[in-house]
């Protein structure tokens, strides 16, 4: 692809994300600008595009083109128990304040293709809240949220996963949990019947549940700073009073104009209440 001026690049990076926006009501407007360059690099060789504007066009022409390019503008990266020492805190600080309320919700915000969702219905089944809590698990791509219901992955990531399970403190065997059929592992319904998957963007969207836990991790990462203080405004206002919000083990409340709404509650698993 012919290199450009940086400001004929810059003019093309934003009018493409202006367009994406007026078409299909996606904002990455304020989305860290480095991540979405080098995944729109990536898109332009996939397409076979020369041209950030050529790109532009085949995706507001073509709605399924526009769909597959999501997948490039979105992360769409997850396991089961990712970060065990998350979902051990979860279970041992979170959870017995849980059981304090009669019908918790929990809110997976930025779900992906559905593995945190899952992991948290198997930590909330091991401790006998499954049955009366809600799940919403939101993404904004939305052929990850079909995998995400579907609830079938590769068998071959169970190895990794199960070992994540049993540091996170799971208490039988991850097997219990899902059926082998040929390459494919099919999650139990019992778990999906627990989860309310749907499309929601922090970047537009507004509160639409009040919640008792909110897990957004590992996405805060890829927006800017405007945008991380909307999102975090959003969830802050879907929180009930000393409700927790969990964050990627790389991210941080500490620069947020929302960081005087919470306290530090497990501050090794990032893990905030809200005050």
């Amino acid at each position: 692809m012919m290199a450009l001026a940086p400001s004929r690049a810059d003019s093309e990076f934003e009018h493409l994300f202006e367009a994406i926006y007026e078409r299909y009501h996606y904002d990455f407007r304020r989305y860290a600008e480095a991540s979405l360059r080098r995944r729109v690099a990536a898109a332009l060789v996939h397409f076979g595009c020369d041209t950030v504007p050529h790109l532009e066009q085949r995706a507001l022409s073509d709605p399924q083109v526009f769909t597959e390019l999501l997948r490039f503008l979105t992360v769409q990266v997850s396991d089961l128990f990712r970060d065990p020492t998350y979902f051990r805190a979860l279970r041992d600080e979170v959870v017995p304040v849980l059981r304090t309320y009669p019908s918790p919700k929990v809110w997976v915000a930025g779900c992906a293709t559905g593995e945190e969702a899952y992991s948290l219905a198997i930590l909330l089944a091991e401790e006998g809240l499954l049955e009366r809590t809600q799940i919403y698990a939101t993404d904004i791509h939305p052929e990850s949220l079909r995998v995400a219901q579907a609830g079938v992955y590769a068998l071959d990531r169970f190895a990794r996963f199960s070992e994540n399970y049993l540091q996170a403190g799971g208490r039988a065997s991850l097997s219990h949990y899902y059926t082998a059929e040929y390459s494919s592992a099919v999650l139990a319904r019992s778990l999906k019947k627990a989860i309310l998957f749907a499309d929601h963007s922090l970047a537009t969207d507004s509160v639409f549940a009040e919640m008792q836990l909110v897990s957004c991790r590992n996405v805060l990462i890829y927006f800017e700073r405007a945008l991380q203080d909307r999102a975090l405004g959003v969830i802050s206002e879907a929180l009930c009073r000393k409700g927790f919000l969990g964050l990627g083990l790389k991210e941080t409340l500490r620069f947020s104009s929302h960081a005087s709404e919470f306290r530090e509650f497990v501050p090794d698993a990032r893990i905030y209440q809200r005050l």
